[in-house]
């Protein structure tokens, strides 16, 4: 099995089969699906597990990379939740991230997080897969919608919402969204040797730039409106990469 899938909020697709497996993983349990997006076969899997009730700085992120890693997964398109830094990155849009800002604190962010013969760096000059951020693109060209590309992520712990002040900051240090998931994901597969492309889901302003306050209800409202447009763009995206060869090895380098 080649291509995961990881969904984040809001998303249920009536298409899609979804009956998870507990798998033992070094780092602790994590709950994967396989199932058919489309006519390819993919692994699925919930960050916040399959009853979604894992709240962000929760999520075992190490165990659910290795599960994927450990059953054949070399690609991964991951969903997100985003909230808006961006006048121009509207609510109820989708985005392609490019780059992202580490903003989380308490998280287990790396395999490498214990003594061995050698330290171990991992290079990031290109964070995100290249090959399935272009087919994400395409795939968003070809069902005729408009996608914000090569936006940086910037990730915080959560649970809470970020402060204006906070979102002030985010926006001056060169933020476009910011979201609670995609950091360490990112980070572990790369350093699994596995293809990494996030899509992220813009559903509100974030603080201090929203007309209103933000509320949970309203990124499933968002997420949900979205939910075909998604499915079609994840099942062209899956379609055009099921038989490419994967480019993103970790690229480690020892000192």
């Amino acid at each position: 099995m080649s291509i995961g899938l990881i969904l984040g909020t809001g998303l249920r697709f009536s298409e899609m089969e979804e009956q998870y497996v507990e798998t033992s993983t070094p780092y602790g349990q994590a709950f994967l699906c396989t199932t058919a997006l489309g006519s390819q076969q993919i692994l699925m899997l919930r960050r916040h597990g399959p009853t979604l009730n894992i709240p962000p700085h929760l999520i075992n992120y190490r165990a659910n990379m290795w599960a994927l890693r450990e059953a054949g997964v070399s690609r991964i398109i991951a969903t997100a939740a985003v909230g808006s830094l961006r006048e121009g990155i509207r609510p109820n849009s989708l985005a392609v991230i490019g780059d992202f800002i580490d903003f989380t604190k308490q998280r287990e962010s790396t395999f490498f997080d214990r003594p061995k013969e050698r330290v171990t760096h991992v290079d990031f000059s290109v964070p995100y897969c290249p090959v399935l951020s272009s087919a994400m693109e395409r795939a968003a060209s070809n069902i005729g919608i408009t996608i914000s590309r090569h936006v940086t992520y910037v990730c915080v712990d959560g649970p809470r919402y970020e402060t204006p002040a906070e979102v002030r900051m985010f926006s001056n240090l060169g933020g476009d969204v910011v979201g609670m998931t995609g950091v360490p994901e990112v980070i572990l597969a790369r350093e699994l040797g596995m293809c990494y492309g996030s899509l992220a889901i813009v559903t509100n302003y974030a603080a201090g730039t929203s007309p209103h306050h933000i509320s949970h209800s309203e990124v499933i409202k968002s997420a949900s409106s979205l939910q075909q447009i998604i499915y079609e763009l994840l099942r062209q995206t899956i379609a055009q990469v099921s038989n490419e060869p994967p480019c993103c090895g970790p690229d480690l380098e020892t000192c």
